[in-house]
């Protein structure tokens, strides 16, 4: 065989290597079941009709429009569509601020809501990082209309600083309780800022602050990164119209697991904690890790890469099956300790984290804990127009805090 010959059989050959690499590269892709683009803008376009978690508030008709921007999964094309419909109701809000600050505000949340998932579910890119910025500040745009106010705090930490949302009930008189709400692995303090604005009404304030690894946390998560959480606690008890016997906190996913360590490590602190749907020991474990979270079809898109973006040199399911399990609450020695008094919140079809992890709680300790497991709940307890977020808030978390925290009793009906 002359030279050329050879060399044309070996292109030919590397071209066949490189499809096989690159069949083996979509199969493996199916095999882990991650949507593809179609049938993202497919499920997101059900989930926001449905007012279904992570489009919760946005429209439908935004949604389509930015779609049709996007091509391909890639993070900044993804983030650029979003922003260019969100880049619209931003300068709406400026434009209508003196003239209508009711609609200037409406337009803001739109905005706001439009950029945050833009850099869903984490800013892995430069696009999705603007996408993020714009989204922090189309929410204090907003917030500057709020009644009672929202205060931007900024509490000294190590060598930086945690960024929180505070809003006091209005009137208050005196010092009142407060719930310290944790954002989850996709959400943010902003989230947590608009869910439990419903609180105030019951005389409960919140300090609303973004899970390690999260948001503008400063720190990444790890094994002891409660602490960021602890010194919040801390600020909350130097404020002198906070009711230092009163603190509450509650977290939601990944949320409920820093939310759990604090009911354990915080118990004479904090006089009532939340947790829905906590990680505790089977959802850090390498074969759950390994096959449940890749292409978890629960959640949109993204589970695993997510869970890798909150943790310190994580960046392979490989690395992140590895580094789990060392967060466990068994692990760590935790489960069977004395917590605060709780409020276990889950779902028994939840497919990202395990149902036998709230059992778990329950069942360890002696401390008695409180239950609603919702036998027809996926993620977070959550039932498809039956039990939606804003009704599991509103019928039971909500209630369930104010009874802790000594409040009035409140209306739970639908």
């Amino acid at each position: 065989m002359d030279r050329s010959r050879r060399t044309n059989f070996l292109k030919f050959g590397l071209v066949v290597l490189l499809g096989l690499i690159w069949s083996c590269r979509d199969t493996v892709a199916q095999e882990r079941g991650e949507r593809s683009l179609d049938e993202v803008k497919t499920e997101a376009i059900a989930r926001a009709e449905n007012g279904m978690y992570p489009l919760i508030g946005l429209d439908p008709v935004d949604l389509r429009e930015a779609f049709t921007s996007i091509n391909k999964m890639d993070n900044d094309e993804w983030a650029a569509a979003f922003m260019k419909v969100a880049d619209r109701y931003m300068a709406q809000g400026k434009t209508l601020e003196a003239s209508d600050p009711a609609k200037a505000r409406e337009a803001y949340i739109r905005a706001w809501r439009l950029y945050s998932f833009g850099r869903w579910p984490v800013p892995a890119s430069e696009g999705k990082k603007r996408s993020y910025k714009k989204a922090l500040e189309a929410f204090l745009a907003a917030a500057k209309f709020l009644d009672p106010p929202l205060e931007v705090v900024h509490i000294p930490f190590e060598e930086s600083e945690i960024v929180a949302y505070l809003r006091l009930p209005k009137n208050a008189k005196g010092p009142v309780p407060i719930l310290l709400a944790i954002s989850g692995l996709d959400s943010r303090k902003e989230d947590m800022a608009t869910n439990y604005g419903a609180i105030l009404q019951d005389g409960i304030g919140f300090l609303a602050i973004d899970s390690p690894g999260t948001g503008q946390a400063p720190i990444k998560a790890s094994t002891n990164s409660e602490r960021m959480f602890s010194r919040a606690i801390d600020y909350l008890q130097t404020r002198p119209d906070v009711d230092k016997t009163r603190i509450a906190a509650v977290g939601q996913s990944f949320g409920a697991y820093w939310a759990t360590k604090l009911a354990i490590e915080e118990h004479d602190r904090l006089t009532a904690v939340v947790a829905q749907s906590p990680p505790v020991d089977a959802a850090f474990k390498r074969d759950f890790v390994l096959s449940k979270l890749r292409g978890n079809r629960e959640y949109l898109f993204g589970l695993a890469s997510a869970m890798e973006a909150i943790l310190e040199n994580v960046n392979t399911p490989d690395e992140l099956a590895d580094t789990f399990p060392k967060l466990s609450l068994v692990a760590q020695g935790l489960i069977g300790k004395p917590t605060s008094h709780m409020l276990v919140i889950a779902g028994a079809l939840d497919t990202q984290v395990p149902v036998s992890d709230a059992y778990l709680l329950l069942s360890s300790g002696d401390t008695p804990k409180e239950a609603w497991i919702n036998p027809k709940g996926g993620h977070l307890g959550r039932q498809v127009k039956v039990y939606p977020d804003p009704v599991i808030l509103r019928m039971v978390i909500v209630p369930w805090l104010a009874r802790n925290l000594e409040m009035e009793p409140v209306n739970a009906t639908r």
